[in-house]
């Protein structure tokens, strides 16, 4: 039967695949050989396993997990092509994001970095008709879009006026599956049925307006909390984002944002006073 077989050695190298990975392979359940010796230990591998090792070294330089790699392998061809398609899909998101930090790296590196304006004042209390959502901060963008599409054919299907721009609300902590928001200021004591409404309390605020990409907008929140901080204040959540002029308005490089952080000072800077 060895014959017929090749050894771990000979088999990794026709499968451009080291013994190392091949072992680990094995011991994961993703490629094992036909054939152990039982008292050497030897693997050995059928030449007709090769499409199989060659496919996973192919997905592997993809990057792809090792656990996704299995359910490939295992899956019907219809099926596979799902798992593959996510993993594009995936790969593609990852990708985008990339190219954000890039465009970041490149802007720190061309002048620091930004020169935000931070000014200092109080915000009145808004009265906002929302719709929610759950995201994680990769999807925020995406999710916000959904969002105007749920918002505003509500307003317009309920008679509300309202006054832009449109606001979003965030947490500060950025995490799996935190609660964002979409709201349009509408007139207080607004109560017309349809859209869910919410009050944002006024008090005092920091904010800064950046104007550019919204994957770049990390850089003017760094300026806003790092000017917070520097005085002695607490920021306090939800941050608020007014979206001045919007992507259907203007090019990516001339969008224009509203970053709003209210503040209190802390225990402290209080007893100082």
């Amino acid at each position: 039967m060895h014959d017929e077989l090749l050894t771990i050695g000979r088999f990794a190298r026709r499968c451009r695949l080291s013994v190392k990975q091949l072992r680990h392979y094995d011991e994961t359940g993703l490629l094992a050989p036909v054939h152990v010796d039982a008292a050497t230990g030897y693997r050995y591998y059928a030449p007709e396993q090769a499409r199989d090792a060659l496919t996973i070294a192919l997905l592997r330089e993809m990057d792809l997990p090792l656990a996704v790699i299995a359910g490939a392998l295992a899956a019907e061809p219809a099926h596979r092509a799902e798992i593959l398609r996510a993993e594009r899909d995936r790969l593609a998101e990852r990708i985008s994001r990339d190219r954000a930090r890039v465009g970041m790296l490149e802007r720190l590196a061309a002048g620091g970095l930004p020169g935000y304006e931070v000014t200092w004042g109080r915000e009145p209390e808004r009265r906002l008709a929302v719709v929610r959502a759950v995201c994680d901060p990769a999807g925020i963008g995406e999710t916000v879009g959904a969002c105007v599409g749920r918002l505003l054919p509500a307003l317009g299907a309920a008679g509300v006026a309202w006054r832009p721009p449109l606001w979003g609300r965030y947490p500060l902590d950025l995490a799996e599956g935190m609660e964002i928001a979409l709201g349009a200021q509408v007139p207080q004591g607004e109560d017309t049925p349809g859209p869910e409404y919410e009050t944002l309390p006024g008090g005092p605020v920091a904010e800064t307006v950046h104007i550019g990409p919204y994957a770049q907008l990390p850089l003017a929140y760094h300026a806003l909390l790092a000017a917070v901080h520097e005085r002695g204040l607490r920021p306090l959540a939800p941050a608020r984002e007014a979206y001045l002029v919007g992507p259907a308005e203007a090019p990516q490089e001339e969008l224009t944002t509203r970053l709003v952080i209210p503040v209190e000072e802390t225990p402290t800077r209080k007893n100082a006073a």
